[in-house]
């Protein structure tokens, strides 16, 4: 994909004072408890005709919504998208150079057409998962360790007060 072409599929929505509105759309859903519907979600257009929403959709439009009335911007961006170094760092959450050795290293899949490097989004989020995976699996090894030597004991609920 070109990079004029994800730049042009990417669309940021921001809350434009519309927050009322969202709050009353996030409360109603709340009150009639279908913030995980039981049956289909639909859409339905000024003519009153209804599409009807999966529930993988249903539930992004609700995560959407609860973001804008936190006054977030919302981007949308296609999953195949290619990024620019920077823009790759900036999802990632860390600084261009340190992604650039990732990148040379390999841990993270890159392009390099010329001079400049490009990700695929899919690729930034495989490694966001791998490497949360990993941090999990290190922190339960790591419990495992500490209640072996008594360091640690887990429970079921919080901790007592000590005082």
């Amino acid at each position: 994909m070109a990079r004029n072409q994800a730049i042009a599929d990417t669309r940021t929505y921001f809350p434009e004072g519309t927050e009322a509105q969202i709050v009353d759309f996030i409360q109603a859903l709340a009150e009639r408890g279908i913030l995980a519907p039981t049956s289909k979600a639909a859409l339905v257009a000024p003519d009153n005709s209804r599409i009807e929403l999966p529930e993988p959709l249903y539930a992004a439009l609700v995560q959407v919504a609860e973001a804008l009335m936190q006054g977030m911007a919302v981007s949308v961006i296609p999953q195949s998208a290619r990024l620019t170094t920077q823009q790759a760092a900036d999802v990632l959450g860390v600084s261009r150079p340190t992604l650039v050795r990732l990148l040379e290293r390999g841990e993270i899949p890159m392009s390099k057409p010329g001079r400049h490097r490009y990700v695929q989004l899919q690729d930034l989020v495989a490694y966001q998962d791998a490497m949360q995976s990993r941090r999990r699996e290190i922190l339960d090894a790591m419990a495992r360790e500490a209640a072996e030597d008594g360091l640690y004991e887990a429970t079921a609920g919080p901790p007592p007060a000590l005082r």
